[in-house]
Parts: structure tokens; sequence; C-alpha cells
């Protein structure tokens, strides 16, 4: 298993950029914000997960509007080649993992951050209470996983912390950190199901070296959340590991568009979908999580750059001639309730894209009730209103597969997501390498 070096001890915060604000103003909305979170099944949060039988996956017979949905969802894919881009790995360090939360996540008087923490482990299926939250969320998402066929993969993401731009780590900014070496071990752990996506800050000292060591364990790619992780991906610093990257064919996963879900660094126009060109300026295969679908950035191509719709700034990357053997997204999070229906309906009409988009399910977020309010799909005319209510019932069984049914039935105007969308094993099983680890780029 990879190691992972002492963390340094922590620094002054940057002048610059305070420690994780506390949100006054948001505070007082806490009450009411529980209750609007309410409808998630946080009650069911102790129970153990159903378990089907395997005639149809994950439906149990007598079911036949289930087992309908679920045959339906799996004709004419692979499951083998069906690789989840994008799961998430979440813990405390209870089990000598390393993970850490910001303590604001644990304590009352931060309601606002507080919720945020319930909500996440909720949606998992876990206890806040819970004394042993790295373990109770592995197996909660392997249990989940038991209801899929054989062949089907989770790549799980570990998640650096933030760091200054000195390059040291920034733990008073870090809203959640899981180590490389804990999503090493857990894939480790679970070959058959669990591959592992490395997560490196490219300020760092040792961040070259932490490449060639999760090049050598078996890193299927990197995740940057530029945003909260205090990343520029223009930086001229970043050149260096572009370079190695681009030579190991490594993908680098960026989230584009808002980040909700993890303020941390709070720099909202690091998050730029036009700022990936960087990366792919020197030949680095990038993957846009979400599609930038979310939030607006600035348009820096414009003369006098004005804040437009993300997404429209991926669409207008992905339509660029230079990138379309680099620039790929995944389609996490893409059917959420705070998506717009034109970006739904936007990348369901743009089947010369779906070559190049990847299924990702977001874990654990397709647990998180509020996320996913079907009837706005329906009003949408994206879904069949006699789809509900098996996929509802789905969710409340085991929400990653609800997560694929629902991705394999919206149409617009006759256009689902094409097969292609699902076959991410070609996108994501590393190549062998070009350079071998520690080599000069």
């Amino acid at each position: 298993m990879p190691t992972d070096p002492a963390v340094h001890p922590p620094h002054p915060p940057h002048p610059a950029a305070p420690g994780l604000r506390r949100r006054p103003m948001l505070a007082c909305c806490a009450a009411s914000l529980a209750g609007w979170l309410g409808s998630l099944q946080c009650e069911a949060a102790d129970a153990e997960p159903t378990t089907p039988t395997r005639a149809v996956p994950g439906v149990r017979p007598p079911d036949p509007a289930l087992a309908a949905l679920l045959a339906d969802t799996w004709q004419g894919l692979d499951p083998g080649a069906l690789w989840d881009a994008h799961a998430h790995l979440l813990g405390t360090g209870d089990s000598g993992s390393g993970c850490q939360v910001h303590p604001h996540l644990m304590q009352w008087w931060h309601p606002v951050e507080s919720l945020r923490r319930r909500t996440i482990l909720g949606a998992a299926g876990i206890a806040a209470e819970s004394t042993a939250i790295d373990r109770a969320y592995v197996n909660r998402l392997h249990s989940l996983t038991g209801d899929f066929p054989a062949g089907a993969r989770w790549l799980l993401y570990a998640f650096d912390q933030a760091h200054d731009d000195a390059g040291r780590p920034w733990p008073d900014r870090s809203t959640f950190h899981v180590p490389d070496r804990h999503a090493a071990a857990v894939a480790a752990a679970h070959p058959q199901r669990f591959a592992w996506v490395a997560s490196i800050h490219p300020y760092r000292e040792d961040a070259l070296a932490r490449l060639d060591r999760a090049l050598a364990d078996g890193a299927l790619a990197i995740k940057w959340l530029p945003s909260a992780m205090n990343i520029d991906l223009a930086d001229a610093r970043l050149w260096t590991f572009y370079d190695r990257l681009a030579a190991a064919d490594l993908p680098l996963i960026v989230h584009g568009g808002e980040e909700k879900a993890v303020p941390g660094a709070e720099r909202p126009e690091l998050g730029n979908p036009l700022q990936v060109r960087a990366a792919l300026e020197r030949g680095v295969r990038v993957i846009v999580a979400h599609c930038a679908s979310l939030g607006q950035a600035l348009d820096l191509d414009a003369r006098r750059p004005r804040p437009v719709p993300a997404f429209s700034l991926f669409v207008r990357l992905m339509d660029e001639p230079a990138w379309q053997g680099r620039l790929l997204g995944d389609v996490s999070a893409l059917f959420q309730a705070n998506r717009r229906p034109a970006v739904w309906r936007g990348v369901l009409a743009r089947p010369d894209w779906h070559g190049r988009l990847l299924h990702g399910s977001d874990y654990p977020l397709p647990g998180v009730g509020w996320l996913y309010r079907l009837e706005g799909l329906v009003r949408a005319g994206l879904l069949a209103e006699a789809d509900r209510p098996a996929l509802e019932a789905l969710r409340a069984r085991n929400p990653l597969l609800f997560d694929l049914a629902l991705k394999r039935r919206v149409r617009w105007q006759g256009q689902g997501l094409a097969d292609g969308v699902f076959d991410t094993r070609a996108h994501l099983a590393r190549r062998v390498s070009k350079v071998s680890p520690g080599s000069t780029v």
C-alpha cells in the first residue's frame, strides 16, 4: 500500500483568505434548512440495506414494475464496461485512515456546517452519531454495489487538502481530506468492485513524487476541485505536472462550474471551465466533472468578460476541434433538481458528444432526496410520469441503481443518453505508461 508522509504542522492562515467562514447570515436559517432536509431517508440510516436476489439485478421478485425498470436499464449495456467515474470516499479518521473533516462540521454551534455533515452521512446511510464512520461508509457502499452485475466498478476519489499559494497545507480552509493511501487501500480490499483516483495538490513541494507514487500504485486518474482546493489551472507552476500526466496518459478530473457541497478555499473563479485549456494545451486528457452544469463563470474569451452560464463555456470547449481527442465530461449530478432544464436538454440533444461523456453517480449525493425531484424532469418533458413510481421505489432501495436507471430513462425529443456514455471502462483503464515513474519528462 502507498504511504502518506506526515502532514506538515499547520501554518498561519493565508493573509488573503481567512479561515472557513461561519456564514452568520445562514446560521439563522439552520432550523428551516433542517426541516427542508427532513425528506432525507436519515431515519433508515442504521438499517441494513436490502440485498435483493440477482435474477434481475437490484430487484427482489415479485415486483414487476421494478423488475421491468431494471431490465430496461441494463438493456444494451455491458456491466463489465460500466465504471462509475465519480464516487466519493469520506471518513473522519476513526479507523486510522487519515481522513479528516473540518472541525466546524462536528460542532453544533456551527449549525449550517453541522447540517452539511449530517446530510451527507444520511445520504450514505450512516447515523451522524456513529463512532465507526470510516468503515460504515465503505461497507454501505460495497453493499449497494452488490446489486449490480459482476464487472461493474466504482472509481473512489481521494481528496487532498486545500493548500495556500506557497504550497503549504491549509487545514483551516479544507472542508474534508481523504488521503491517497486510504483510497488505494479500500480499492485493494475490494478489487472486483473498486478502483481509485488520486488527489494531489500541484502546489505542494512533493507533488511530482506523489504523482509517481500514485502511478505506481495503480491510480486511474487525478481529481481536483480548484475552487475548494485553491488551484489555478492556468498557473505556469503546473506545466511540469501536466507534462507528467500527459506522458502517463493519466486523465485529470476537474470540477467545472459552481461548487455547493465543498466550500473549502472559496475561490469560485477557479472553477471556470475555460481554465482547463491550460491542461489540454499540454496534452492532458481532461474530464470536466458534471459538464460544468451549475452556476455561472466569466466569459474570459470576451473583450469585456461578463458572467454567463458555466455550461455554455463547456459547450464551447466541447465544440473546439483542437480538444475533441482529449476533452471529456462526466454526467454525474447532471439531472439533479438544481440544474436548469436547458442543461438537461442541451446534453441529451448532442448525441455527437455522447462518445465523450462518462457515467458517474457522484455518490453519496443520489441519497440526498431533495436533490432529485422527479416532478421537475416530468414537467420539463424529459421523464414519463409513468416512470416515477418505480424510480422512487428504486431510490429507496438502492440510490446507486436509481441514479443509473434515471439516466437510462430520461429523453428529450426521443433522444436519451447513448449506450456509449455507460461504456466508461475504455476511457478509464489506464494505458501502459509512456514513462517510468521517477523518470524526467
